[in-house]
């Protein structure tokens, strides 16, 4: 948006009220477009966004709050979205998701930027995940979901 637009309903509303907010820039490398693990942070909001010209996608599902007791979504409940160059993506706390997932070319897109925001200790106290290889054997494929 133009500068000097106040804030207002259209803007994301952002959860870092438990920890101390981290805004980074982490480089992905080896990427295609296939998972076999899928996340939620049950804690905060998390954005991302890339650095270039390059698209990226990123599969979600609803939150449910838990791994255990009620399994990740299946790929009917899963939604890939193909996020163009210059777009930053907010999840909801808890919202299961796949990536960033891109295309890796180790000549043409051996890795890309993302910028992230989420609290400095997400990763190691709100990292929930569900390995979709490990518990049914399978990988998901973006064009698959």
């Amino acid at each position: 948006m133009e500068d000097g637009v106040e804030f207002n309903a259209a803007d994301a509303q952002l959860d870092l009220s438990q920890g101390t907010p981290r805004f980074y820039i982490m480089r992905l490398r080896d990427k295609d477009l296939s998972f076999e693990r899928i996340t939620f942070h049950a804690r905060i909001t998390q954005c991302l966004g890339a650095l270039g010209d390059a698209s990226w996608y990123m599969a979600v599902g609803a939150p449910t709050m838990k791994v255990a007791s009620r399994p990740p979504p299946t790929t009917n409940e899963l939604r890939v979205f193909k996020v163009p160059p210059g777009t930053f993506v907010k999840m909801h706390a808890g919202t299961w998701h796949a990536g960033p997932l891109f295309q890796s070319d180790d000549a043409l897109l051996p890795f890309v930027d993302f910028y992230n925001l989420e609290l400095s200790d997400t990763n190691q106290v709100d990292h929930n995940a569900y390995d979709y290889g490990e518990e049914q054997g399978v990988a998901y494929d973006v064009a698959e979901v």
